[in-house]
Order: structure tokens, then sequence, then C-alpha cells
């Protein structure tokens, strides 16, 4: 037997709606923030019982993208929603000092606890109403252009969500796809960027541990060579959190049993991949109580879930192309910037590719057409599975740019109710008088 008929049924309505998010990561929360501060009746549907996306399910626990290299100088280039966010954090002693990479740019670590806590407070100041626990599993359509319920299952049974306009911060594209809406995977042959499970260790002795990024890919080297370790990538991140004792640890990589990246809208695959970064992650910690520093400490944390870094993106009425973010394009729909450059997790290593710094501005407009679907109508798409090549998403699936796009789409729906569309110069308005920055001042 390979399917079975499920007898008709009738789904309790959850809720109505002016506005539904799905996804809450940053760009859901930025999306709903922005729709509810707007006046309209917001849900915001996430299926684990925190918000935070990758940055808490994932343990991220580092903010990337929020900064750019602006000819030469390092400064904040996303605001806006997550100005508001970052400053709740930072008041409960949870947010890092912005900490040098490759010195050419900044990333913000995070206590993934006090996220969770300034997130809920966030959503619930802004009159966001949140849906915990809730699995999306399918919609229904007007017509094939228009979305008019989000069927979600729960600990209550099935409910059905019905909205007016509706944003998909999914990360793998699920409400879109579901309703028709063109998608690409990977770089066209298939290959797409390598998931990885993030963990974080405690009992690090901070003196003798000293800077030790700097000084582990040569023992991780030596290691291999004397035969004694087998590192899933090269390049590894290793970083201190705020107390010093504790690092985040980001070595891991996932691949299917053909040497691909794992599949994250597989389910099989989702599943082995679980189990396959405990296994590795197993591996690196004991390799780390080698490191001078490190000889005590332990896995005080593995990620809820496997990190995704790429499965669908949806074709939009534009697609982020890879010579936007390395020439730092230019847009008259700008919604936001972003500074992060090409981060591509390839087998066995990441690579970056950056724009000319410190000559160029260091970074890339982020057009409003990026988040409107080909073919639907009162939909947006914001985050990782937004309209960008495979290239382009390495760069803009990192947090500061997810923020800048769930704004704008939030933003957008409310217009779109108001005026049955959006222009676009009243969007830009709206978003600087919230605070965001369009990157229009520097060429």
């Amino acid at each position: 037997m390979t399917a079975i008929i499920e007898p008709r049924r009738e789904t309790q309505v959850y809720g109505e709606y002016e506005v539904v998010v799905l996804g809450g990561g940053p760009a859901g929360m930025a999306a709903a923030v922005a729709a509810a501060r707007n006046g309209r009746s917001t849900i915001l549907v996430e299926r684990y019982g925190f918000l935070g996306g990758m940055g808490t399910a994932a343990g991220v626990t580092n903010f990337c993208g929020l900064h750019a290299n602006v000819h030469g100088e390092i400064k904040q280039v996303v605001h806006g929603v997550a100005d508001d966010l970052l400053s709740r954090i930072d008041r409960l002693g949870g947010l890092n000092t912005p900490h040098n990479l490759f010195g050419k740019t900044v990333a913000q670590a995070y206590d993934t606890a006090a996220y969770n806590i300034a997130a809920d407070d966030l959503m619930l100041a802004a009159g966001v109403h949140v849906l915990f626990h809730a699995w999306a599993s399918a919609i229904v359509m007007d017509g094939e252009r228009r979305v008019t319920t989000l069927l979600v299952e729960t600990k209550s049974g099935r409910r059905a969500i019905l909205g007016q306009a509706f944003i998909d911060a999914s990360g793998d594209g699920d409400l879109c796809a579901w309703a028709g809406a063109k998608f690409d995977k990977g770089d066209g042959q298939g290959n797409m960027l390598y998931p990885s499970t993030m963990f974080r260790i405690n009992n690090v002795d901070p003196v003798r541990a000293g800077e030790a990024w700097k000084t582990i890919p040569a023992l991780m080297l030596k290691a291999e060579e004397e035969g004694r370790y087998k590192f899933p990538r090269k390049t590894p991140i290793i970083r201190p959190q705020k107390s010093g004792i504790e690092w985040r640890v980001n070595l891991t990589q996932l691949a299917n049993e053909h040497g691909d990246a794992m599949d994250g809208t597989d389910a099989i695959e989702l599943s082995e991949a679980e189990m396959l970064g405990r296994r590795q992650i197993a591996e690196v910690a004991g390799f780390l109580r080698e490191v001078p520093g490190f000889e005590k400490s332990y896995i005080v944390d593995i990620a809820p879930q496997v990190g995704i870094r790429e499965t669908r993106r949806i074709r939009g009425q534009y697609q982020l192309t890879e010579s936007d973010v390395l020439d730092c394009a230019s847009f008259d729909d700008t919604i936001g910037v972003n500074g992060w450059p090409l981060e591509l997790h390839l087998k066995g290593d990441v690579e970056f590719r950056w724009p000319k710094i410190p000559e160029s501005r260091g970074f890339n407009h982020l057009p409003y057409r990026m988040t409107v679907p080909q073919g639907l109508d009162n939909v947006w798409v914001a985050g990782r599975c937004a309209s960008m090549s495979h290239e382009a998403q390495s760069a803009a699936r990192v947090t500061g740019a997810c923020f800048v796009m769930g704004q704008a789409a939030g933003i957008a729906a409310h217009l779109h109710l108001r005026n049955a569309s959006v222009d676009v110069k009243d969007l830009q308005s709206r978003l600087e008088h919230e605070g965001a920055y369009l990157g229009k001042d520097v060429q």
C-alpha cells in the first residue's frame, strides 16, 4: 500500500486575521510586528514553543548581517524592528559586543534564553497574537492566485486560520509552494548549502583559551595528519559567549549517503541529519578537549534542530544575484540592505566571497520585488526562502537581511489591504519612519 484516502472532515476555525505570518524567525517576527504596529490584526504561527528561528532552534547564537564594512568603517546598517529586539536582549544582559570577523566585518553573539524572552516581549508589546506548537500542513485557496486559509496541526487538533494577507517566513517556502508558486533548489544541479548542527560547550578556561579560534585550525590539521580525527569540514567557527566560559561551536557538516547536502524538506533525510549531527558533535567535542583551556570542557547544549541553510527559494518578481551582492547593487525599490558576504557551505569547507572592501560601500540594496512571489496576489515571502539565486542566498539568508525583508513584507501587507496595491514610495517612507535604513545615502 502506497497511499490511503483520508475521510472528509470538518476543521474548526481557530480565528480570522488580517495578516497571517508563518514562521517565527527574524523575518516572521519583523513582519508580524510591522503589520501589527500598522493596526492590522496579526497572528504569528510558530512550530516550536519559542521564537527566533534558526537563531534559537538551531542554536546559531550569533547575529550576522546587522553590520557592514562601509568604505572601511564598520557600521550597523539594519535597524527598525531589529533595534527593538536588540535593545530588549541587551536589557536582559544577553547581548555581546560585536566581534571582528576576518578583519572585514563583525557579528554579534547573544544568549538564546535572553533572545527568547525578548522576542516574547516584543510580540506582546506590538499586539501580535502568537500561536506556538502549530505545524502548518496545508492551505486553502480562492482560485489560483489568492490564499484564504492556513491549516495547522496543534495539540488541540487540526485548525484553520483565516486571513486576508499571508507572509511566508517559514524558511522553506512551504506556504508559497503549497499555493503553487514556482521555486528553485540549490545551484541548478541539485547542490544546496550544507546544513550543520550547532552546539555549545561549557567550563572553558577563558584565560588559557585566549583567541583559540586562531590556533584551532592548525591543531585540526595536525590531528588529521596524525590520523586521530577526520573532521566534517575544514573551516571551524568557534567563539566565546558573553560569559567566556561558554563557547559556541560550528564545525559539523551534514551530508547524505551520496555526499550531497541533506535536504531539509525531506523527512527521511532530516531525521538522519539529526543523528548524524550529534555523532559529529561527540567527535568534535573530544578533539576540543585537547585544545589548551578546553581540557575540562563539556557539551552543555545541542541545538533543538539541525541548522538548515537552504531549501526552496521562491521565484519572485526579481531574483537577487551573486553579482548584486559582490557589486553592492542599488535598486530603486530598496527596502533595506545586506552587508554580509557570500558564505557558501560547500562540500568539506566554507567559502567566503566579499565585495571589494574597503573600496566599496560594503552592502547591496534588497529590492522589494524579491519578496513578491510570482503568480500570487496576497502573499509575500521573507527570509532565506525569498527570491534569490543559490549564491546570493548564501549572503542574504542571514539575520540582518531577514529582518529587512520581514519588516518590509509586514508593511506591504498593510498597504495592500488598504489600497489593494503597494506603492513602493509609500512603503519606503513608512519603513524609514519606523526606523529602517534603506541605504540610499551611500554610493
